[in-house]
């Protein structure tokens, strides 16, 4: 009998929420080499400034920060900043080039994630929210809270 393995998340970009307005969620592979698979799995990367860039039509992950676990091997040379492939379809990659283009939006990495065995980024096809759309969001999940704390209060009763 097989295991179910679980899909665990290794990293999320809480700001994305706040700062964009998300159309659609895509789901991509990553091309890493071994030390950045080894920080991910000590969990020590960070992708809140991380965008996606389209070059010689294929997609890249720029803005990503992994940060290299010391071991004993002085061979390797570690570049934290490096632009990382991005493993889609062609008809997505046109799709989302498409959206880019036309439309001005944006498309930023909302979670890294395993899936099986293998580290998969979730993208975010986005466009920048106003100071008004933000204040409003905020408005809506305080007067959610506060209306929860009200049937909670009046259900003791």
């Amino acid at each position: 009998m097989k295991k179910k393995i679980k899909d665990s998340f290794i990293s999320l970009n809480k700001k994305a929420k706040h700062l964009y307005l998300i159309e659609k969620k895509i789901e991509a592979g990553l091309c890493l080499q071994g030390w950045e698979v080894k920080s991910l799995r000590k969990k020590q990367i960070n992708i809140e400034n991380s965008y996606v860039v389209f070059r010689n039509e294929e997609m890249f992950l720029f803005g990503s920060r992994f940060n290299p676990v010391i071991t004993l091997e002085s061979h390797i040379q570690y570049d934290l900043m490096r632009d990382r492939k991005l493993l889609l379809h062609k008809k997505e990659i046109s799709f989302l080039y498409g959206k880019m283009s036309r439309e001005k939006a944006v498309i930023i990495a909302l979670s890294l994630f395993w899936k099986r065995a293998w580290c998969k980024v979730l993208l975010g096809l986005a466009k920048g929210k106003s100071k008004y759309d933000k204040r409003k969001c905020t408005k809506e999940r305080e007067w959610n809270r506060q209306k929860e704390r009200l049937l909670k209060n009046n259900n003791k009763f």
